[in-house]
């Protein structure tokens, strides 16, 4: 089965990497943003040598985004990015092809234990089965 594992990440998350700290996150230095490199890229590594990786990006940060509704006279109202609450919103993503959902739980762990600065946030690793194309929900 497919599945959609997702890195969640903020606005200001994207600035402590570049060095800037906030409230919420530290200041990254350079040597631990190369660290959560080299773990993220090992996980890919070892995803890809196992045939579970069927695909996985970084995302720009959500001061990229764009968030597109429809008014009420049917027309296209977009707000720039971050938006909601939170303003958390995916920072990357991978999809996977695993044999449970206990499986592809074990790769999101390893994901959420990414080496990040001490008195940095925790993000959310979220799972998300990808439908079959069959109709079943």
């Amino acid at each position: 089965m497919k599945y959609l594992v997702m890195v969640q990440g903020t606005q200001a998350d994207y600035e402590a990497m570049r060095g800037k700290a906030s409230e919420t996150s530290p200041a990254w230095s350079q040597e631990e943003l190369q660290a959560m490199f080299s773990y993220m890229g090992a996980i890919n590594d070892d995803l890809s040598e196992t045939g579970e990786l069927v695909d996985g990006q970084g995302l720009a940060e959500p001061a990229q985004s764009r968030h597109v509704t429809l008014g009420g006279d049917g027309k296209a109202v977009i707000t720039d990015g971050p938006y909601g609450e939170t303003q958390e919103l995916p920072a990357g993503f991978w999809v996977l092809e695993c044999e449970s959902l206990e499986r592809v739980t074990e790769i999101a762990e390893r994901v959420a234990r990414c080496p990040q600065p001490a008195g940095a946030p925790d993000h959310p690793v979220v799972i998300r089965p990808i439908m079959d194309g069959s109709g079943d929900i």
